[in-house]
């Protein structure tokens, strides 16, 4: 009966039963209006009235191999035929093999990998794990960051969708990250701009008590917040500020992991060695939820001994490791990461070309096809299109409903536009879709100029 009433559903059902039943996350729900969507493929989605769109935000940046690919949901069929489900308490061939491949993939000092079911979970866990191994108390993350919504990572992340989970709980501390276009200050050069920034953060570890501070979590590459690429210097100096006091470096690379960045891990990309690394998102690429917390050998020996007390009745799913599998020979077979980091060139160039011909663009940034548009009111004195938190007259997602009628879907926050499309994209179709949102930045520079 559900899969006769599922196949003849209509479009105007699906939304009403949409608005009527379903909470959507981050929206007040009464002003809704879902587009409904009936097929995806490759780079592109189409909606109930045939349109078709140019997925440039790979979904929430974890679409990283496209729609539709065959060989995960082969795996995935496969797997729920053999065995869809086995306690976390067992050992099996999936879960061993995605293990050994993930451990292979990372940095060569990690050790052993535990199972989530996403983002958030990730970050809850290598809390759990930082505090365990080190025996102490304070987590130090930075304001422009997300780490997640559920209420461990909600406490770490930094802007301003933490607000429901305040008062926070005792021992995160915040700091400010190296955002150089908004610093307000001249810097001679990048590596002047790291060391003031990690000054500044040992000074506030010393102030807190350094013996105290298990960890310090930071995005790779800030994601959301604006695709926040650290200066150069500025990683490999908060190591040596975690070596100093014995503090754990966790990289959440929930979005930068897995290929986004032209490289396996973000990381990689400053020669810096974390001693966590929490991720989810790229490993199945949305096609199963899964995510996961790799530590290093010193914490993986550390639990040989002690009672790792992390637990999740979903832990390393059996489904989800076999997609994870499948996702990485999708990377590895197709040539997918080497693909990002050329692309990403390509489009580096074209955000260059719209920079310098559109007033209203003040920066991009951009590394493998992980990349951000900021928009501003002038570009000489940087003000922002929006105040910080606030868009009384909705600008911005006015302007994100116009690059969606071109066929150009993405999403934004704050003064951001986020471009970031699947690792399979082609050239031409790269141009075709950055043609489109060049010509609709336009109509955003005429509409600043004459109504704001």
């Amino acid at each position: 009966m559900l899969t006769v009433e599922r196949e003849s559903i209509t479009a105007e059902k699906i939304k009403k039963f949409d608005k009527r039943y379903n909470l959507h996350s981050w929206s007040a729900q009464g002003s809704l209006n879902p587009m409904v969507i009936e097929k995806a493929e490759g780079i592109y989605f189409w909606d109930s009235e045939g349109k078709k769109y140019f997925d440039m935000s790979s979904q929430l940046v974890n679409l990283n191999v496209g729609h539709g690919n065959k060989k995960i949901i082969e795996a995935i069929k496969k797997q729920a035929d053999k065995m869809a489900f086995m306690g976390p308490g067992y050992a099996v061939d999936v879960r061993s093999l995605l293990a050994k491949k993930v451990i292979e993939k990372a940095p060569d000092n990690m050790g052993k990998v535990f199972f989530t079911l996403g983002g958030s979970d990730s970050n809850e866990n290598a809390i759990k794990i930082a505090k365990m191994f080190t025996g102490r108390n304070k987590i130090f993350s930075r304001y422009r960051s997300y780490h997640g919504a559920s209420y461990g990572a909600a406490n770490l992340t930094g802007e301003p969708r933490r607000y429901t989970c305040e008062p926070g709980i005792p021992g995160f501390v915040k700091f400010f990250d190296p955002y150089i276009y908004r610093a307000g200050i001249k810097f001679e050069s990048e590596e002047a701009a790291s060391k003031y920034y990690v000054d500044k953060l040992r000074e506030q570890l010393i102030y807190e008590g350094t013996q105290s501070v298990a960890a310090i979590f930071l995005e790779t590459i800030t994601g959301s917040n604006g695709v926040i690429i650290p200066p150069k210097g500025y990683l490999k100096g908060v190591r040596k500020v975690c070596d100093e006091f014995g503090i754990l470096m966790v990289c959440d690379e929930v979005m930068a992991g897995w290929g986004r960045t032209g490289k396996w891990f973000a990381c990689e990309n400053f020669n810096v060695k974390p001693d966590i690394i929490t991720f989810a998102k790229g490993i199945t690429c949305g096609y199963v939820p899964f995510g996961g917390v790799i530590v290093d050998k010193k914490i993986s020996e550390y639990f040989d001994n002690n009672t790792l007390m992390c637990g999740l009745t979903y832990n390393a799913h059996p489904i989800g490791c076999a997609a994870g599998i499948a996702t990485i020979e999708v990377y590895e077979e197709e040539n997918l990461i080497e693909n990002s980091r050329k692309m990403g060139e390509i489009l580096g160039e074209i955000l260059e070309d719209i920079k310098e011909k559109h007033p209203t663009v003040g920066d991009v940034r951009y590394i493998g096809l992980f990349a951000a548009v900021e928009l501003v009111k002038d570009k000489k004195t940087r003000e922002a299109l929006v105040p910080y938190g606030k868009d009384p007259e909705k600008i911005m997602p006015r302007i994100i409903r116009m690059l969606k009628e071109k066929g150009f879907s993405t999403y934004h926050h704050e003064n951001s536009i986020m471009i970031a499309p699947p690792f399979i994209i082609k050239e031409a179709e790269l141009r075709e879709a950055m043609s489109i949102f060049d010509k609709v930045m336009c109509f955003v520079d005429e509409y600043i100029k004459t109504t704001i």
